[in-house]
């Protein structure tokens, strides 16, 4: 087991220089039992501990999906989680800056035929750059993330490193951290595999131990990307051109997964078949591509 589990009292984890006792953190959680263990962590080894939570959107079909974050029942998971560690409770409803901050920009990227990683601007903008300031608005020391990220301080100055388990390194996602972000955050998480971290939660009783891990784009229902295209790619098919092709997996003429593909404004493709003339179409068109 950990010994971060539980340590002296007056030994700061952190390497502040103050005790647990009069050192605030706040904990971003996400309802997850990461984000969960990390609180779990903080308030055993003594410190003030206060878990924010930012709502960011509020999708009927997704409140009950596992595994996501920041919805329906994650908030209430992380509201359980709170109660049970005795700390802190903050939602910040978010909805609308993270629609424009990252919900349109994941549309726009697709638009101009980009494939978007929509994690990784949502942590540059509203989790780390809103999360950061509400935590020094609360006055709290540093900021608690349950990322599988290390971080070593080096001729002091804070550095990024991969973690522990490589299986879960996240610092891709992470890589546009500023270095006045990076002072201030910590990840508990870093020296620690997935199924520690699992044991930890299951040690403090804590009922998301067994919660499944997020996988798909938090904010499509079910992880149905295609679904949620129909929605945002309206503007484009009202104007461009949508062929049905049917692709010949066997063959490998066509090397494309099933879905759909766009083609960049002012751009043309031409798609091959076999025994066929190619299929072209103009910017602005789409590809559905099925097997």
């Amino acid at each position: 087991m950990t010994t971060m589990l539980k340590t002296e009292l007056t030994k700061n984890l952190l390497g502040l220089d103050k005790p647990p006792s009069e050192t605030k953190v706040v904990v971003a959680m996400s309802g997850g039992v990461d984000s969960s263990v990390v609180a779990g962590l903080m308030k055993m080894n003594g410190y003030q501990v206060i878990g924010m939570t930012l709502q960011l959107y509020d999708y009927a079909q997704i409140n009950k999906k596992p595994g996501t974050c920041c919805a329906g029942q994650d908030i209430y998971d992380a509201k359980r989680v709170s109660e049970k560690l005795d700390i802190d409770h903050y939602v910040l409803n978010y909805e609308s800056k993270f629609k424009n901050e990252v919900i349109e920009k994941f549309a726009d990227s697709y638009l101009r035929g980009e494939t978007p990683i929509p994690c990784v601007n949502c942590n540059q903008t509203v989790k780390f750059r809103d999360l950061f300031e509400s935590a020094k608005n609360l006055k709290a020391d540093a900021l608690i993330t349950g990322h599988y990220v290390k971080k070593i301080i080096d001729n002091n100055i804070s550095k990024m490193y991969r973690p522990k388990d490589l299986n879960r390194d996240q610092t891709y996602f992470l890589f546009a951290t500023t270095q006045e972000q990076l002072n201030y955050l910590h990840f508990p998480l870093g020296d620690l595999p997935k199924e520690e971290t699992r044991i930890i939660a299951k040690k403090l009783n804590l009922e998301v131990a067994d919660k499944p891990d997020s996988q798909d784009i938090c904010f499509v229902p079910d992880g149905k990307q295609n679904d949620f295209n129909e929605n945002i790619f309206v503007k484009v098919r009202s104007t461009g051109k949508l062929i049905e092709s049917k692709l010949d997996v066997n063959t490998g003429v066509v090397t494309f997964e099933k879905g759909e593909y766009g083609v960049s404004p002012g751009q043309a493709c031409v798609f091959y078949k076999p025994d066929q003339a190619g299929i072209r179409v103009l910017g602005g068109g789409w590809i559905r591509a099925t097997e």
